[in-house]
C-alpha cells in the first residue's frame, strides 16, 4: 500500500474525529435533556426524539445510558423494553463499521504478507471470545465501566457474529439501562446527577460481576501456560 496514501487516509480520520469531537461538545447531553422536557407531554412525539437521539449518538459518541435515562423520564418505568431496545439498536452502527474494517484490515495483511499490531489484536481478540462465548464475552466486556463504543469495536474486531452481539449487548447492557431509568424516573435525582448518571456503588458492583464473569477466560486465553489444566 502507498505510504503516501496512508498518511493522507490518517490525516482524513484525524479530521473527522476532531469536527465529531467539537459537535458533541457543542450539542452536550445535557443541552439535549434539557430540550426532551416539553416533548414528554406528547408520548408519540417524545418517542421520535429519543429514536432520533438514539441515531445520532455513535456519531457524539454519548454514554448509552443517555437513552435510558431520557426513556425513564418521560415514560417512567414501564418504558425499560423500550430503552433497552434503543440502546442494542444504537450499538448496530459502530459494529457493522468495526466489522467492515476489521475485513479491510485482515485483506491488506494478506496483501502486504505481514501481521501488523492491529491484526494481531483481532487475532487475541477472536481467542477469547472463542474461549468464553461470544455472547458471555460481550455481556461480560458491557458490565465493566468501559465505552460502549469501544467494547462494541471490540466485539466486531474479535469477530462475534450478529446475533451472539446482539444477545450479549442486551444482557451486559440490562443492568445499565435499569440503572438509566431510575435516573430518569426521578426528576430531582436527575437535576442532582450533575454529568454522573448512575450511582458510583452501583458502577464498582457492575464492574465486580463483569470481572468475575471475564476472570476464567481471560486465564485460560492469555495467563495460563501452554498445555496446563483449568
Amino acid at each position: 500500500m502507498n505510504r503516501r496514501a496512508t498518511l493522507g487516509r490518517y490525516a482524513v480520520a484525524g479530521l473527522v474525529v476532531a469536527a465529531l469531537a467539537a459537535l458533541g461538545l457543542a450539542v452536550s447531553p445535557e443541552a439535549a435533556l434539557s430540550r426532551l422536557r416539553w416533548l414528554a407531554t406528547d408520548p408519540l412525539r417524545f418517542g421520535l426524539a429519543v429514536v432520533a437521539l438514539a441515531a445520532v449518538r455513535p456519531l457524539l459518541a454519548w454514554p448509552t445510558t443517555l437513552l435510558a435515562v431520557a426513556v425513564g423520564f418521560g415514560y417512567g418505568w414501564s418504558g425499560t423494553p423500550f430503552a433497552l431496545a434503543l440502546v442494542v439498536g444504537t450499538a448496530l452502527p459502530p459494529y457493522a463499521l468495526a466489522q467492515a474494517g476489521r475485513l479491510r484490515l485482515r485483506d491488506d495483511a494478506e496483501v502486504e504478507g505481514r501481521s501488523g499490531v492491529a491484526d494481531r489484536f483481532c487475532r487475541a481478540g477472536e481467542r477469547f471470545a472463542a474461549e468464553s462465548g461470544s455472547v458471555r464475552a460481550v455481556a461480560g466486556t458491557r458490565l465493566l465501566p468501559l465505552p460502549s463504543d469501544a467494547v462494541t469495536v471490540g466485539a466486531a474486531a474479535a469477530d462475534v457474529r450478529t446475533r451472539p452481539f446482539l444477545v450479549g449487548t442486551a444482557l451486559g447492557e440490562l443492568p445499565w439501562v435499569l440503572s438509566g431509568v431510575a435516573v430518569g424516573v426521578s426528576l430531582d435525582r436527575l437535576a442532582a446527577a450533575d454529568g454522573s448518571l448512575v450511582d458510583p456503588t452501583v458502577l464498582l458492583g457492575m464492574a465486580a460481576v463483569g470481572a468475575l464473569v471475564l476472570a476464567g477466560p481471560l486465564y485460560r486465553t492469555f495467563l495460563r501456560p501452554d498445555g496446563a489444566q483449568a
